[in-house]
């Protein structure tokens, strides 16, 4: 009975920090360099749910509400933000797949120089929704049962990934800066997770990538004028590797290209970033796991050149009806 304890108690922990890793990052903005974090397309046990409390921190020359990323030369902004919502995991056509959707809210302030003058701006309230869809195609089939979780390993996995964002949040038109976008966006991309050694909890690494395009709907009434972005390539990499069962750290570095935004026909600059960060996470309990990331923008040198830094804590909360059944018949055995 004692072997089968220790079994279930393993089985539990190993779900937990995949559906807790899950939740935190899929809720983390696109707008931001959040957007990709480490072990977001881990599989989990299909049926699992997830729910976020995620505070960011957040300055640079760019509105982080902005999927775009345009800078703004000679400016300081500055954000803090509040993120909400819900992760499920389902089998679709014998596929791991998850479906999220988030809630971004806070505030945003910000200074900019033009010949010499200093102009003042501030928003806050409630962002544009993300809805985010992901399907496994190559790796192996969702996890229905405790035994799937078991002998679960991902080897070389490549997922499809669709992101949706409405364009309902709060927005000003006689305003620059803005919490929500008044315009659609949206990207397409492809996850993929390669398995490096054994897959046991403690010594778990990864090689993971993501190629993705981000694609932008106009904005016909910037402060009167039309907005029109260019679609913007990004490849965000990380390096993971557990530390013990419960505590993990992951190397990530993001690049950015593209992106050129026009404003009534005047073009701004092309995106030609790199990012580089750190993300620690950390199971607290069977239910509830805690992360912190810290991200920055590297070639940031002159005024045109995107600049962002990023701190961000994450508290989740992950539970499924299978694992609760064995939480609560484990003091039978």
């Amino acid at each position: 009975m004692k072997n089968k304890r220790i079994l279930m108690k393993s089985v539990v922990r190993l779900w937990l920090v995949v559906i807790a890793v899950l939740a935190v990052e899929a809720f983390c903005p696109p707008q931001s360099l959040a957007q990709l974090p480490p072990r977001f397309y881990w599989k989990s046990l299909s049926g699992g749910n997830g729910v976020p409390l995620i505070f960011e921190s957040i300055s640079g020359n760019t509105n982080p509400f902005d999927p775009a990323d345009t800078v703004t030369a000679n400016a300081d902004f500055e954000a803090t933000m509040a993120l909400m919502g819900y992760a499920k995991t389902f089998p679709l056509f014998n596929r791991a797949a998850f479906a999220a959707v988030i809630v971004p809210m806070g505030r945003i302030s910000g200074e900019v120089t033009v010949n010499g003058k200093t102009s003042k701006q501030s928003a806050e309230g409630f962002g544009d929704p993300m809805l985010e869809f992901d399907i496994n195609l190559i790796g192996p089939p969702a996890q229905m049962n405790i035994p799937d979780i078991l002998l679960y390993q991902p080897g070389f996995s490549v997922d499809l990934l669709v992101d949706l964002t409405l364009p309902i949040g709060e927005y000003d038109s006689d305003k620059q800066l803005n919490i929500g976008m008044n315009r659609w966006y949206g990207r397409i991309g492809m996850p993929i997770i390669w398995q490096l050694g054994l897959w046991v909890p403690g010594q778990r690494t990864t090689l993971e990538l993501l190629p993705s395009l981000w694609l932008y709907g106009d904005n016909n009434d910037f402060v009167g004028q039309t907005m029109k972005t260019d679609p913007k390539f990004q490849m965000d990499a990380h390096l993971t590797r557990d530390f013990t069962k419960s505590f993990w750290g992951s190397l990530d570095g993001t690049w950015f290209y593209g992106g050129k935004t026009s404003i009534n026909g005047v073009e701004g600059e092309e995106l030609n970033s790199v990012g580089l960060g750190l993300t620690l996470g950390y199971q607290i309990n069977d239910n509830l796991g805690l992360t912190f990331g810290y991200k920055s923008t590297v070639n940031d040198s002159d005024p045109e050149d995107l600049r962002m830094n990023m701190f961000m804590v994450s508290l989740v909360f992950g539970w499924h009806p299978i694992i609760e059944g064995m939480n609560r018949l484990k003091g039978e055995f």
